[in-house]
């Protein structure tokens, strides 16, 4: 009978554990394509998750992945997912070739791009495979796995969205052009803010608009220079503005201004600039592009619940999709995840 009871104990202890995890999704709030030449930026966690369990049972490694909107992925984002994970495994020092894994991809952050889905993801598995494998690794090592695993989504990541989707919170960011190490510093922010997240439905290659940016700054100048010099000011009022005074007023302006530098530098397009007037005709306290341009997303500040409604609201009666989040949320304390797999 004792050897029954500790067998079913067993059975239940591998049926009914696993290991589980979460990370953030991020919007970029000031600087981007300006970070490509060193002027800083400001990056935020949302308080959207991808969450993700891990159970070793089966044979080989098994992905099934249930976020909304990662149906119907090409092959090439399922490879690099595969990929990803692969890498992932060999710097925990899990043997790929013995690796018997079920992992389960859920979660509200949606799987398109331009707000760190592939980043959340990455942190979300690493949290939970070390979970149920019993490593205990501090949040430093997490983010330093989840770095190796966006590898295969972006050959050489500059380490903002893995940092966001681990560590929550407000960023600044700044790129080392003389190749040493890249700074990232946690901001405060007094509490967190409700934006809206809204999607043009326009697929751009960021490696085209990021190169087309360079080979204009290249060829004018006299033109780009200042615009540049204008971003650099800016990011540095725009921090102060959320982190001392936080005056989110003039965080708004600061963000039409903002968009209006990437208009100047011609990463904007006619649905997003759509879009950030709409916003702004709404009563958002600032709208601008986040991300490459040329399509993908963009966010407007709208504090407070009702505004942030009417906002999205009206984006959706466009027919537009739009993320209701907020911005300032701060690092995960307690994982609580529900399944969705069936």
């Amino acid at each position: 009978m004792t050897h029954l009871f500790k067998f079913l104990e067993l059975y239940f202890i591998w049926v009914f554990s696993m290991g589980r995890g979460s990370g953030f999704g991020k919007v970029i709030l000031f600087g981007e394509h300006f970070v490509v030449h060193g002027v800083p930026g400001i990056v935020s966690a949302i308080d959207l998750t991808v969450d993700v369990e891990v159970k070793r049972v089966g044979e080989g490694i098994h992905v099934r992945d249930e976020r909304k909107g990662a149906r119907g992925y090409a092959e090439r984002k399922r490879t690099q997912q595969k990929e990803s994970i692969e890498r992932m495994l060999k710097i925990m020092g899990i043997d790929l070739e013995e690796a018997s894994l079920e992992i389960w991809l859920g979660g509200n952050l949606p799987g398109f791009s331009g707000i760190g889905a592939s980043a959340a993801s990455s942190v979300a598995i690493a949290r939970a495979i070390a979970e149920e494998f019993e490593m205990n690794l501090s949040d430093e090592r997490i983010n330093e796995i989840a770095y190796e695993a966006e590898k295969a989504y972006a050959g050489t990541p500059s380490g903002i969205d893995n940092t966001a989707a681990t560590y929550g919170g407000l960023i600044w960011f700044r790129k080392n052009l003389s190749g040493g190490p890249n700074t990232f510093e946690g901001l405060n922010m007094k509490e967190p803010v409700e934006i809206i997240i809204g999607n043009t439905g326009v697929v751009a290659d960021t490696k085209e608009m990021v190169a087309g940016v360079a080979e204009r700054k290249k060829k004018n100048p006299e033109k780009y220079d200042p615009l540049f010099n204008q971003a650099e000011s800016l990011v540095f009022e725009a921090r102060k503005a959320l982190e001392e005074e936080f005056d989110l007023r003039k965080v708004g302006r600061l963000m039409n201004e903002n968009h209006s530098l990437l208009q100047d530098v011609e990463v904007s397009c006619k649905e997003l600039d759509y879009l950030v007037n709409l916003a702004r005709e709404q009563g958002a306290f600032g709208a601008k592009l986040t991300g490459g341009g040329g399509g993908g997303c963009m966010v407007a500040l709208t504090p407070e619940k009702e505004l942030q409604e009417a906002v999205a609201t009206a984006m959706e009666k466009e027919g537009f999709k739009v993320l209701r989040t907020k911005i300032g949320v701060q690092k995960i304390r307690k994982i609580s995840l529900i399944s969705n797999k069936k």
